[in-house]
Protein backbone atom coordinates (compact mmCIF):
# COMPACT_ATOMS: atom_id res chain seq x y z
CA UNK A 1 0.00 0.00 0.00
CA UNK A 2 2.71 2.47 1.00
CA UNK A 3 4.86 1.67 -2.02
CA UNK A 4 1.91 2.30 -4.34
CA UNK A 5 1.48 5.76 -2.87
CA UNK A 6 5.19 6.43 -3.23
CA UNK A 7 5.20 5.26 -6.85
CA UNK A 8 2.18 7.43 -7.65
CA UNK A 9 3.94 10.39 -6.08
CA UNK A 10 7.06 9.72 -8.13
CA UNK A 11 5.01 9.48 -11.30
CA UNK A 12 3.63 12.93 -10.58
CA UNK A 13 7.13 14.31 -10.42
CA UNK A 14 8.48 14.65 -13.91
CA UNK A 15 11.91 13.36 -14.84
CA UNK A 16 13.00 16.87 -15.76
CA UNK A 17 12.95 17.84 -12.08
CA UNK A 18 15.47 15.11 -11.35
CA UNK A 19 17.74 16.50 -14.09
CA UNK A 20 17.41 20.05 -12.71
CA UNK A 21 18.26 18.90 -9.19
CA UNK A 22 21.15 16.79 -10.53
CA UNK A 23 22.66 19.71 -12.46
CA UNK A 24 22.21 21.99 -9.45
CA UNK A 25 24.28 19.50 -7.44
CA UNK A 26 26.93 19.39 -10.17
CA UNK A 27 26.96 23.19 -10.43
CA UNK A 28 27.44 23.56 -6.66
CA UNK A 29 30.38 21.13 -6.83
CA UNK A 30 32.99 23.89 -7.19
CA UNK A 31 33.83 24.46 -3.55
CA UNK A 32 37.23 24.70 -1.94
CA UNK A 33 36.20 22.77 1.16
CA UNK A 34 36.51 19.01 0.68
CA UNK A 35 33.90 18.01 3.24
CA UNK A 36 31.29 20.15 1.50
CA UNK A 37 32.41 18.66 -1.82
CA UNK A 38 31.89 15.14 -0.45
CA UNK A 39 28.42 16.11 0.77
CA UNK A 40 27.58 17.43 -2.68
CA UNK A 41 28.77 14.20 -4.27
CA UNK A 42 26.48 12.30 -1.92
CA UNK A 43 23.64 14.64 -2.88
CA UNK A 44 24.22 13.87 -6.57
CA UNK A 45 24.28 10.13 -5.79
CA UNK A 46 21.02 10.54 -3.85
CA UNK A 47 19.36 12.25 -6.81
CA UNK A 48 20.67 9.57 -9.17
CA UNK A 49 19.31 6.89 -6.86
CA UNK A 50 15.83 8.37 -6.93
CA UNK A 51 15.90 8.90 -10.67
CA UNK A 52 16.94 5.27 -11.27
CA UNK A 53 14.30 4.08 -8.81
CA UNK A 54 11.68 6.21 -10.56
CA UNK A 55 12.68 4.87 -13.95
CA UNK A 56 12.65 1.22 -12.86
CA UNK A 57 9.34 1.53 -11.04
CA UNK A 58 7.65 3.26 -13.94
CA UNK A 59 8.36 0.28 -16.22
CA UNK A 60 7.81 -2.36 -13.49
CA UNK A 61 11.37 -3.64 -13.69
CA UNK A 62 13.14 -5.52 -10.94
CA UNK A 63 14.84 -3.38 -8.31
CA UNK A 64 18.02 -5.45 -7.90
CA UNK A 65 20.03 -2.77 -9.71
CA UNK A 66 18.96 -0.24 -7.08
CA UNK A 67 20.47 -2.42 -4.36
CA UNK A 68 23.74 -2.69 -6.30
CA UNK A 69 23.74 1.07 -6.81
CA UNK A 70 23.30 1.61 -3.06
CA UNK A 71 26.17 -0.75 -2.28
CA UNK A 72 28.52 1.09 -4.63
CA UNK A 73 27.40 4.50 -3.37
CA UNK A 74 28.11 3.48 0.22
CA UNK A 75 31.55 2.22 -0.83
CA UNK A 76 32.16 5.51 -2.66
CA UNK A 77 31.17 7.51 0.40
CA UNK A 78 33.40 5.56 2.76
CA UNK A 79 36.33 5.75 0.35
CA UNK A 80 35.90 9.53 -0.01
CA UNK A 81 35.72 9.97 3.75
CA UNK A 82 38.85 7.89 4.27
CA UNK A 83 40.74 9.94 1.67
CA UNK A 84 39.55 13.13 3.41
CA UNK A 85 40.78 11.91 6.80
CA UNK A 86 44.10 10.87 5.25
CA UNK A 87 44.59 14.32 3.68
CA UNK A 88 43.72 16.09 6.94
CA UNK A 89 46.26 13.96 8.80
CA UNK A 90 48.98 14.61 6.24
CA UNK A 91 48.37 18.29 5.39
CA UNK A 92 46.56 19.66 8.43
CA UNK A 93 43.51 21.05 6.61
CA UNK A 94 41.08 20.19 3.85
CA UNK A 95 41.26 23.13 1.46
CA UNK A 96 42.13 22.73 -2.22
CA UNK A 97 44.36 25.81 -2.29
CA UNK A 98 46.93 24.28 0.07
CA UNK A 99 47.74 21.29 -2.17
CA UNK A 100 50.35 21.30 -4.87
CA UNK A 101 49.81 19.45 -8.14
CA UNK A 102 53.48 18.49 -8.24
Amino acid sequence: METNIFIKLLKLISAKYFFVIYFCGIWAFSSSHKLITLLRVEFVVFVLYFSIYFYLCSFNYSLFFVVYFLVFSVCEGSLGLSVLVSMIHSHGNDYFQSYSVL
